[in-house]
C-alpha cells in the first residue's frame, strides 16, 4: 500500500507532506512547533470526502530549516508554490495558530487559491503590551546591562533571560530568528481583503491567543463567523475533536454542489 507521506522540493526548499484521499482538495496547516501528526484528528475527519494535503512546514517535523529568516509571507509563498506543483489551483484550508495565520495571509494575498477557510486559534494580531510584557522588557533591559558587567553579570543575565523567555522562544532552536520575526508581524491590515468564507474557531480558555483577537478578526473579515468552544484551550481542535470535525464538515458542505 502506497504511503501518503513523501518529500517534495519547491524553490530549493524540501518538505515532508501528507497527500491522500479523493475529492476536492483541503490543505491542513499545523501551528508553531507542530507537525503533520499534530493535525491527525483533522486529517482523519476529512479523509473520506476530500483530498487532504498537509505539510511539515519548513523548520518543523521532518522538514529542513529554511535558508534565511522566513516570515509568514515566505511560508505562504512556499505553500502556494508547492500546491501549484501538486496540481492544486484552488482549495479549502484548515489551519491552527501559525498555520491559520499563514492560511489567512494566503486568503488575503492569493484570493483565487482559497475557496473556504477554517482558522482555529489563529495568531497574526499584535496587541498593546500587557503589564506583564512591559515588566519583562524592563527586566530584560536590566539583564542586558548586567551582561556588560563581566562574567558574574553575564551569569546573572543568562539566568534572568531563562526565566522570562517564552517556552516557544526557548524551544525554537535554529529557527529562533524566524520565531522572533513571525511574532512581530501583524496581518490586521490584510484581513479586509479576504473574500473566502471564513470560519474562526476559538476556545474560550485560549491563553495563547486571546478571544479579543478572534472578535477583531471577525470584525475585519467580511464573510466570517466565530464559533466558540466553551472551556477549550488553544488546541480546541484536540480538546473537542468530534465537535470540531462536525463543524468543519458542515461548513465545507454549505454551498457545495
Amino acid at each position: 500500500m502506497e504511503t501518503p507521506f513523501r518529500s517534495i522540493e519547491t524553490g530549493g526548499q524540501r518538505a515532508r507532506i501528507f497527500d491522500a484521499g479523493d475529492g476536492p482538495p483541503v490543505v491542513v496547516l499545523h501551528g508553531w512547533g507542530g507537525r503533520i501528526e499534530s493535525m491527525t484528528p483533522v486529517l482523519k475527519c476529512l479523509a473520506d470526502r476530500f483530498r487532504v494535503i498537509a505539510f511539515d512546514l519548513p523548520g518543523f517535523g521532518e522538514s529542513p530549516v529554511p535558508s534565511g529568516v522566513w516570515g509568514t509571507p515566505d511560508y505562504a509563498a512556499f505553500v502556494r508554490d508547492s500546491l501549484r506543483d501538486l496540481g492544486v489551483t484552488r482549495a479549502r484550508f484548515v489551519g491552527h495558530s501559525f498555520g491559520a495565520k499563514t492560511s489567512l495571509y494566503l486568503a488575503a494575498t492569493h484570493q483565487d487559491l482559497v475557496e473556504k477557510l477554517v482558522a482555529q486559534g489563529s495568531s497574526g494580531l499584535r496587541a498593546p503590551p500587557s503589564l506583564q510584557v512591559r515588566l519583562k522588557r524592563a527586566v530584560s533591559k536590566g539583564a542586558r546591562l548586567a551582561g556588560a558587567a563581566g562574567p558574574i553579570g553575564r551569569t546573572v543575565r543568562d539566568a534572568i533571560y531563562q526565566r522570562i523567555q517564552s517556552e516557544d522562544y526557548k524551544n525554537a532552536g535554529p529557527i529562533r530568528p524566524i520565531f522572533v520575526k513571525v511574532v512581530n508581524e501583524d496581518i490586521a491590515g490584510l484581513l479586509p481583503r479576504i473574500k473566502a468564507p471564513t470560519l474562526l474557531v476559538w476556545g474560550t480558555e485560549d491563553h495563547a491567543v486571546p478571544l479579543s483577537h478572534a472578535r477583531k478578526m471577525e470584525s475585519l473579515i467580511r464573510d466570517s463567523g466565530l464559533v466558540l468552544f466553551e472551556g477549550a484551550g488553544h488546541f480546541a481542535y484536540l480538546d473537542e475533536r468530534d465537535r470540531f470535525c462536525r463543524v468543519i464538515n458542515h461548513f465545507f458542505s454549505q454551498g457545495s454542489s
